[in-house]
């Protein structure tokens, strides 16, 4: 069905080397004022998010990890509010991510934190929101308002947010330099992805897929599977590489799509091998990766660039995804800005 590029999600999309430069350049000096305030008043890390802002806590997880040697938790939002058994939360700093900073029970995890003499930080797009108001220190992402259902760049700005924490705890100005590059990084895998567009219409037919990603970019299978899902209505399954071998390769089966997420790094070598598997299976590879051997021999291949270091290449990794599930819901004949049965603010209780 081509490629017409008049929906709010493609302008969106394209939208975040731009506001990822704004983001790094209006709050990287406030957040490192910020760390400063609460440098050692903490013995580990509670994450409390939703949806695509609890895929962006499962980065967090590997990144504060990585180069903090934070111990880093995600909430289980229900203990507080349907089961009223909040867990003890001694010497925790509580970090919320919202893009709306409006569901009811993110802002029940921050109440409760107060009355335990916790430290709270909220990563928001709405700095005027509820739970906002109830946080010690609030990070805005400037993503602007999101018209598309689908949320893109506030989840990348949200990771470029964590990412800056990250910067500012371990005080390394070559980290620092790293991610101040992110948007250009951005903007080179964005125009590259745009040129694969046309090819996507081949998986107009799927009826699911795998989405496979390990250690940082565990997150982005999460993200992409997300993506995929909401745009398409495709069951998309996200899975580490490491669990899908405890079974679910299984599933595989010949023309069976799965995306392989296989930057640079620590984890290139096991995913390097996932994709020899499941091309030994006859799966369909759909690769995002700098490797040319892995892109050239795959059924589909979203180049990102090989200079990123690996803790920031999630940021860039999601963007194929993105592009994919747009594509994919016009190839099907949907509104990718108005995916069927979800609205723009989610209010869990």
């Amino acid at each position: 069905m081509g490629n017409n590029k008049s929906d709010q999600l493609y302008h969106e999309i394209t939208q975040q080397p731009e506001l990822a430069n704004t983001l790094i350049r209006q709050e990287f000096s406030k957040i490192k004022d910020i760390v400063k305030k609460v440098h050692a008043n903490f013995d580990y890390v509670l994450i409390a998010a939703r949806g695509s802002s609890d895929n962006a806590g499962r980065y967090a997880q590997y990144l504060f990890g990585i180069n903090n040697r934070f111990q880093v938790a995600l909430a289980t939002p229900s203990l507080f509010t349907l089961y009223s058994t909040p867990p003890s939360l001694r010497n925790a700093l509580i970090l919320s991510i919202s893009q709306s900073g409006m569901s009811p029970d993110i802002v029940e995890i921050i109440k409760n934190s107060k009355s335990q003499k916790c430290t709270s930080i909220c990563i928001t797009n709405n700095p005027n929101s509820p739970l906002a108001s109830e946080s010690d220190f609030i990070i805005p992402i400037h993503a602007g308002e999101e018209k598309a259902i689908a949320a893109t760049k506030s989840y990348t700005n949200s990771l470029i947010t964590l990412a800056m924490l990250s910067a500012a705890f371990l005080g390394n100005d070559e980290f620092s330099t790293q991610l101040e590059q992110v948007p250009d990084f951005m903007k080179t895998t964005v125009d590259s992805a745009e040129t694969m567009l046309d090819q996507i219409q081949r998986y107009r037919y799927i009826e699911s897929c795998a989405v496979l990603g390990r250690g940082l970019n565990y997150s982005t299978a999460f993200e992409i599977a997300l993506k995929v899902k909401e745009l398409t209505g495709i069951n998309a399954d996200p899975y580490s590489s490491a669990d899908f071998r405890h079974g679910p390769i299984a599933t595989v089966y010949r023309g069976f799509p799965v995306f392989i997420i296989a930057p640079y790094g620590k984890v290139f070598a096991d995913m390097q091998q996932m994709f020899l598997d499941v091309k030994a299976l006859k799966g369909e590879t759909i690769s995002i990766a700098a490797d040319e051997k892995i892109l050239s021999e795959s059924n589909l291949s979203f180049k990102i660039p090989s200079e990123i270091p690996e803790t920031l290449s999630p940021i860039v990794s999601v963007i194929p995804g993105q592009f994919f599930g747009r594509q994919l819901a016009i190839e099907r004949g949907l509104n990718p800005d108005k995916p069927e049965g979800l609205r723009k603010v989610t209010e869990t209780f």
